[in-house]
């Protein structure tokens, strides 16, 4: 999200986080940060594939996913922890409903599209677009909402996804997502909550 942080402004010209510095190189987006590295640090072929027709996938999927299960996944966190948290107040469960039904098109889409009867997004490997999607979708399980319940084909590749990348290391780079509901318990200064109030108000609009 928006960062006035010094540091986060040296890091990043568009002062966002997650920003990448290396050397005198800086880079922002998660997603431009994740394919410099693949290229940088020549990971397996498989994170992001050299066939031109596999990368493309890969491709194809990160374009669709910053439109479908971002524009709504991460809200789920937003509407009930943080946007509570920073204005003292809940949210009507019908704005909670409202993306939930977004969340839902997006994942039959998802299933249907881009899983179909595939181990993986681009076929039997895992690649960068597989930990892409299941970092979103892990946000909401974190707050309650459960989107893997009722949807075994969905499930089923989420376990497939913990196995490649070990299960230890899905739980540790998963484990302030799965605890943010902690986070109603701390105190949060009253000038940061007038300040941010109406910022985190105006995401949902």
């Amino acid at each position: 999200g928006p960062s006035n942080s010094e540091g986060a402004a040296k890091g990043s010209l568009l002062k966002r986080v997650p920003a990448l510095k290396d050397g005198d190189f800086t880079l922002a987006e998660c997603t431009a940060i994740l394919l410099y590295l693949s290229r940088k640090y020549n990971t397996p072929d498989h994170w992001y594939p050299s066939d031109i027709q596999k990368r493309a996938q890969v491709d194809e999927y990160l374009s669709w996913h910053h439109a479908n299960i971002r524009a709504n996944a991460p809200k789920t966190m937003w509407i009930k922890v943080l946007i509570p948290l920073f204005t003292g107040q809940p949210l009507p469960t019908e704005k909670l409903q409202e993306v939930m039904e977004g969340l839902s098109a997006s994942l039959k889409q998802f299933e249907e599209r881009f899983l179909q009867d595939k181990a993986f997004i681009i076929g039997s490997e895992i690649s960068l677009a597989d930990l892409v999607a299941i970092v979103e979708l892990m946000q909401p399980v974190g707050v309650g909402c459960d989107v893997f319940e009722d949807r075994p084909r969905l499930l089923r590749w989420r376990q497939r996804v913990e196995e490649a990348v070990g299960k230890e290391l899905f739980f540790q780079a998963h484990e302030m997502i799965l605890n943010i509901k902690e986070l109603s318990n701390i105190q949060i200064d009253p000038r940061l909550k007038e300040h941010l109030a109406p910022v985190l108000m105006k995401m949902l609009k």
